[in-house]
């Protein structure tokens, strides 16, 4: 008998605020190097591989290219679909039910789990096909190890006829510590792993039941829906007037015909820093190291540190993580409410509390070196083949000084071919852009001088990455671009790198 194809369906959604300072709004958790240089989300699309190399990512809009260069980077293929708000699972996990035929076998895995064991994560799924199969919305629930109180509890019931899968009793919600002991001692209950397994028409029906509200707003959002490459994009306004809700809210708990199926590896949801402690070894002290780390005279102690040395000394039971532009020191018995410390930056206006320094872009990414009144110094790393939009700025000049690579630059029109050591200056209000011919990765020192150097001051006139509605020029007529046949011309302003002689701006 042919086994029936599963459809991973990835939710990617996150606010990214209890791994802070590593993963922020603009790197929530699931998209931060955390394991092995990988994200999570990279760590979950080869995990889902071994199942169907097509797999559906649900995200944000915002963190649409965050997924491309995963999917690409776990050797995946399939579509995504963007959200152009979030929410909750509820909502994601109808679009992707509506836009997949409705008897494909969908199995919806969050984007920020843990799963070791591959071989045992897949033998598991595939367990769940026979309830699928018979019209059942299937759960995976995991074996406890230890009393929770951070998460939900499935109790299960009577086994079925296909020696897998058990009816599920009912769902308990994330319990206190006393009930979290009770349900373990009482036996029969396992973790909610928020992982499932159904047949897309199954789906429907049973939201159609329990939520249709959400389901009507899914379908007037999908039915509007614009492809991009492959990015899907709901409807803005259908979406928005959705409901925010979970599924297990929603549906799963009002719902009859649901299963569990027990997994019994080893699984985590990484949702503090406490666990993601312990996914790394500890010493005879009890002190986990990751990185560029070390403890003398320590124990307990956990820390971070994927950049500089960083050192601890006499520590007990503390938790360090340390970024380019912010540190964390907690103690452990505090890691739950590290959300407390971003909202609390929040509140005092701090950068540093929704956004790294680092900021990845389509095209690469680019650093924040240093900054100070009236200048700016990025180091932008550009893919091979990639290219910056075209654009012009208001307020500020810049200076690119290439290090690594050649750069392919404009400036008004003008191509000009920039080596390492060479360096090009693009006066204010220039039309530019900086792309990287090469097949190695082009590293460029930014230099920016002007009144005001916010990310805002960028006036788009094309790009390669949908950024930019049409192609505009400065007094509203139709931008000549630059010809593609143009030979290259010497760069500008050639100079060493080790002592570059910036020309005051015009």
């Amino acid at each position: 008998m042919t086994t029936p194809t599963i459809h991973p369906v990835v939710l990617c959604g996150g606010s990214g605020t209890r791994l802070w300072p590593l993963s922020r709004k603009t790197l929530p958790k699931q998209f931060a190097p955390l394991i092995g240089n990988k994200s999570l989300l990279q760590l979950t699309l080869e995990r889902l591989c071994s199942l169907n190399r097509d797999i559906t990512c649900v995200a944000s809009e915002d963190h649409r290219f965050l997924v491309r260069e995963a999917v690409d980077k776990a050797g995946a293929t399939g579509r995504q679909i963007l959200e152009p708000v979030a929410r909750n699972t509820a909502a994601a996990m109808a679009a992707a039910a509506l836009r997949a035929g409705p008897d494909d076998l969908l199995l919806f895995a969050p984007a920020d789990h843990h799963i070791p064991d591959t071989a045992l994560f897949a033998q598991t799924v595939r367990s769940g096909i026979d309830a699928a199969l018979a019209g059942r919305i299937v759960t995976f629930g995991v074996a406890p190890s230890f009393a929770s109180t951070a998460y939900g509890y499935i109790e299960a019931g009577a086994p079925a006829a296909d020696g897998h899968s058990h009816a599920v009793v009912r769902f308990v919600e994330k319990p206190t510590a006393a009930v979290a002991e009770s349900l373990i001692l009482h036996g029969g209950y396992c973790w909610n792993a928020g992982i499932f397994l159904a047949r897309a028409g199954i789906l429907v029906a049973a939201l159609r039941t329990h939520a249709p509200d959400i389901l009507e707003a899914c379908e007037r959002a999908t039915a509007a829906i614009t492809a991009d490459g492959s990015f899907d994009r709901l409807d803005r306004e259908a979406f928005e007037a959705c409901r925010s809700d979970s599924i297990d809210y929603a549906v799963l708990e009002k719902h009859e015909a649901i299963s569990v199926v027990k997994f019994n590896g080893n699984w985590s949801d990484v949702g503090s820093w406490n666990a993601v402690a312990t996914l790394h070894p500890q010493d005879g002290s009890g002190n986990r190291l990751s990185g560029n780390a070390s403890a003398l005279r320590s124990s307990d102690t956990f820390i971070h540190a994927p950049h500089r040395r960083v050192v601890a000394l006499g520590t007990r039971g503390l938790i360090i993580v340390d970024t380019p532009d912010a540190v964390l020191v907690a103690g452990a018995d505090c890691a739950e409410q590290v959300g407390e410390v971003v909202r609390m930056l929040v509140a005092e206006g701090q950068a540093e509390a929704t956004e790294h320094r680092r900021v990845v872009r389509p095209w690469g990414a680019y650093d924040k070196l240093d900054f100070g009144e009236r200048f700016q110094v990025k180091r932008l790393t550009v893919k091979p083949g990639a290219k910056l939009s075209l654009q012009m700025h208001h307020h500020r000049a810049e200076h690119w000084i290439v290090v690594q690579g050649t750069a392919k630059a404009t400036c008004d029109g003008q191509v000009t071919l920039v080596r390492e050591n060479e360096s090009i200056y693009l006066p204010l209000g220039a039309i530019h852009r900086l792309e990287n011919p090469g097949k190695t990765m082009l590293e460029v020192i930014e230099v920016q001088t002007g009144g005001y150097l916010g990310e805002d001051d960028i006036v788009r006139f094309d790009d390669t990455y949908g950024r930019c509605p049409s192609i505009k020029a400065r007094s509203g007529d139709a931008l000549p671009l630059p010809d593609a046949g143009v030979a290259a011309v010497p760069a500008v302003a050639a100079m060493p790198v080790a002592a570059p002689q910036l020309a005051p701006a015009p």
